[in-house]
């Protein structure tokens, strides 16, 4: 079995891509533990948006309280539709 330059390339390539992933995940919650401590030491409760999308699901406008998730917290259509829908059973 012999490999060829390109497949030991592209090994080294994925194995590099892996271990940053891995460092940038570390990273992530570091800087998110760090926010925790922020917002706990400054008393903010919650994420100031959640009273902006309050009013709009009392509007009626679900689909826009979705996108407002999405552009101010960066997150999936899936996870803003799961966002919206705990602070819906929050509300209730």
């Amino acid at each position: 079995m012999e490999y060829s330059f390109i497949e030991i390339l592209i090994l080294f390539i994925g194995v590099y891509l892996l271990f940053t992933v891995i460092k940038l995940v570390g990273r992530v919650k570091s800087l998110k533990y760090t926010l925790d401590q922020m917002s706990k030491a400054m008393n903010v409760t919650e994420m100031p948006i959640n009273q902006e999308l309050r009013q709009l699901l009392d509007e009626g406008n679900d689909v826009k309280a979705v996108k407002r998730v999405r552009e101010t917290l960066g997150f999936s259509l899936v996870e803003a539709k799961q966002y919206i829908d705990a602070l819906k059973l929050e509300d209730k």
